[in-house]
């Protein structure tokens, strides 16, 4: 049976400071608690354990920020633990650790970051009632100084507040929205078809066994970063880059690796002052800038012959795209409305190409792998997709609304294997976690890899199910117990990823081909071991056999 968490929230309307001594916060709240009351039985730990609420100051008074336990001090002492440590690349595992040792809730300074850090549901729902209408997320100074540096204008990604709110809207109208998304739907299937093809193909040429029913293990890795950029190019620039030809596009290799290598430089240079890294012409800003510039040059040209093929077809039909003409993708769709500058739809455009390769490809690598070591859920998956195929008359959108398990596979992967570990919010006013008083503007980081394994959160928190998530319509209940707070690897409200939809369905919708068409097993069924450049990854990207249905 599921959790109930059940909040009443220590409420700050706050006039003071957090920093009073006798006062809770300048003003007196009412009563607050942050409890797990169970149904039956309990999601993890015993009710009162799975609170995570620590004791109230003297005479249950809200406690200084102060107080909040913290990983150490200094910034720079810190950091260099970190370095000497190797921290940085298992970030996700040191703050499970500091958890498991602090608490539900911590303070760290590392270089020149500052946070809050917190785990539980309840918590984490109060940061985002607080996050005001112009929610601000961490700055990911190196990206803006590049901006800054090579004058590119910022997407929404690099925006705040008024500014960022405007050009936001306008883009949910073209990537978030329904209407849209039923447009590029059929794009998104028909790359997922052709990676399955392409696949089958392969298995039978190089795999073995019987004709027809051959068998190959390989890493699917390569062939996924190619499916993520062609998948996420059909649908921003309405055409094919032809990616899984024998002989794919150079070009676009090295689009893959700079965004590897992108990632992989942004972690270490949060931490330090980029002035300085300037000053000293440190190559690892060198790196960082070089990949970026690699990315800005090939999105550029693509941008360039969109835009060419886009004005040459206008005489054609001057309303392609909105009035039921052929889709034009979402730079299409941009540039006919108008409503956007030609570059501020560059600056969107570039950050969405950039950030839908990994971020789709990766998560794509732990699904196969658990998939395969976990034939039984695999099978259950499998039956669901294939009813819910036939049921749909080749409509590929009725397919997956038929089958809710490939969904909740995508969002189990995500708890398990979140690609960005946490999501970030500065509070606009005061606000109570766990007791602790957190100023309004101080950054709090929802932790998600802690979080998604937490006995505190889910029950049996290693077992990959993908059921958990699923609405059981028949027991008139929800599997999720605490609602959209456990499920965040995309973010949350107004600021949650922009491409979430594309990325959602990309997934489901190559899950589905490839499960339609292949059982997977694994060679080894010991855990990945997973590292941390600015996303979550496995060390090595493991194989999977595919073995033909």
């Amino acid at each position: 049976m599921r959790s109930l968490y059940v909040r009443v929230t220590v409420c700050v309307r706050a006039r003071g400071t957090c920093g009073s001594r006798n006062l809770l916060c300048g003003v007196a709240p009412h009563r607050a608690l942050c409890m797990a009351v169970a149904h039956g039985k309990l999601e993890g730990r015993k009710a009162a354990e799975s609170a995570g609420v620590r004791k109230s100051g003297v005479h249950g008074q809200v406690r200084k920020f102060e107080e909040i336990p913290n990983t150490g001090r200094s910034g720079v002492v810190n950091l260099l633990k970190f370095w000497r440590e190797d921290r940085f690349p298992q970030l996700h595992k040191h703050m499970e650790r500091t958890f498991n040792t602090l608490g539900p809730i911590y303070r760290e300074h590392v270089g020149t970051q500052s946070s809050v850090n917190i785990m539980l549901p309840c918590d984490i729902a109060e940061l985002f009632r607080s996050e005001g209408l112009n929610p601000r997320r961490m700055r990911l100074e190196p990206w803006a100084k590049h901006r800054e540096i090579r004058k590119h204008s910022n997407g929404v990604f690099l925006k705040d507040g008024e500014e960022w709110r405007a050009d936001r809207l306008l883009l949910n109208k073209e990537v978030m929205m329904s209407a849209p998304v039923k447009r590029f739907f059929p794009l998104l299937d028909e790359v997922a078809m052709d990676f399955c093809r392409m696949l089958r193909a392969r298995v039978e040429k190089e795999g073995r066994g019987e004709e027809g029913k051959r068998s190959l293990t390989m890493d699917p890795s390569p062939d996924l970063f190619r499916f993520a950029l062609e998948a996420s190019c059909h649908v921003l620039y309405g055409e094919r880059i032809g990616l899984f030809s024998s002989s794919p596009s150079l070009e676009s290799q090295k689009f893959i690796w700079a965004v590897e290598q992108m990632l992989k430089t942004t972690t270490p240079l949060l931490y330090l002052p980029l002035s300085l890294l300037l000053l000293i012409r440190s190559p690892k800003w060198t790196e960082h800038a070089s990949a970026w510039d690699h990315i800005f040059r090939h999105a550029e040209a693509r941008i360039q012959k969109g835009y060419q093929r886009l004005t040459s077809s206008k005489t054609r039909e001057s309303k392609a795209g909105a009035a039921g003409g052929q889709y034009t993708g979402v730079l299409g769709q941009l540039m006919e409305k108008g409503q956007l500058s030609l570059d501020l739809i560059k600056a969107n455009i570039t950050e969405l190409m950039a950030g839908g390769v990994e971020t789709t490809a990766v998560p794509l690598q732990f699904a196969l792998f658990e998939l395969g070591r976990n034939p039984e859920v695999q099978e259950r998956v499998r039956q669901q997709a294939r009813a819910s195929w036939a049921q749909a008359g080749g409509d590929p959108q009725k397919a997956l609304q038929g089958a809710p398990l490939l969904k909740g596979t995508v969002k189990e992967i995500l708890r398990l294997y979140p690609v960005g570990t946490t999501v970030q919010r500065y509070p606009i006013k005061d606000i109570v976690l766990q007791n602790y008083c957190v100023p309004a503007g101080t950054m709090v980081q929802a932790c998600l890899y802690p979080m998604g394994r937490s006995p505190e959160v889910f029950e049996d928190p290693l077992r990959f199910d993908p059921g958990r998530w699923v609405v059981r319509r028949e027991e008139g209940r929800r599997e999720e117990g605490v609602g959209g707070f456990r499920s965040l690897a995309f973010g949350f409200g107004a600021r949650q990823c922009v491409g979430r939809r594309i990325a959602e369905n990309e997934m489901q919708l190559l899950l589905m081909h490839i499960l339609l068409s292949f059982h997977l097993s694994v060679p080894s069924s010991e855990d990945i071991k997973t590292k941390v450049t600015l996303i979550l990854q496995p060390e090595t990207p493991p194989k999977i056999t595919f073995s033909k249905l």
